[in-house]
C-alpha cells in the first residue's frame, strides 16, 4: 500500500473519532425540588428530593407528600422501624 494512502486513512479515522466525541451530549438531568419535612413526633428532615415534573398544576406541591411518604416507607422497611407520619411540608429555603 501507498504511504500517502495510509496516512490519509489514519487522518480520517482520527477526524471521525474526534467528531464522535464532540457530538455526544451529556444525558439530561432530572430536576428536583427540595422539601423540608416536619413529622408528627417533632423531628425534621431537610432537603428531601422530589422530581419537579410531578409538581405544579391544580395540586400544587401536594404530590410531594405522596412521594416523600413512599420514600419514608422504603426507608422504614429497610431499617425495620415504622414510618413517621408527616405533619407538614415546605419547600427548602422557603419562608416560614
Amino acid at each position: 500500500m501507498d504511504l500517502h494512502f495510509l496516512s490519509r486513512r489514519v487522518a480520517l479515522c482520527r477526524h471521525f473519532a474526534q467528531e464522535s466525541q464532540l457530538a455526544k451530549k451529556p444525558a439530561a438531568r432530572a430536576e428536583f425540588v427540595l422539601f423540608d419535612v416536619t413529622y408528627e413526633d417533632g423531628s425534621r428532615r431537610s432537603n428531601r428530593r422530589v422530581p419537579s415534573n410531578i409538581l405544579g398544576g391544580l395540586d400544587g406541591d401536594e404530590p410531594a407528600r405522596a412521594t416523600i411518604e413512599e420514600q419514608d416507607r422504603e426507608i422504614a422497611e429497610k431499617s425495620g422501624q415504622p414510618p413517621l407520619r408527616i405533619k407538614s411540608l415546605q419547600r427548602s429555603g422557603g419562608k416560614k
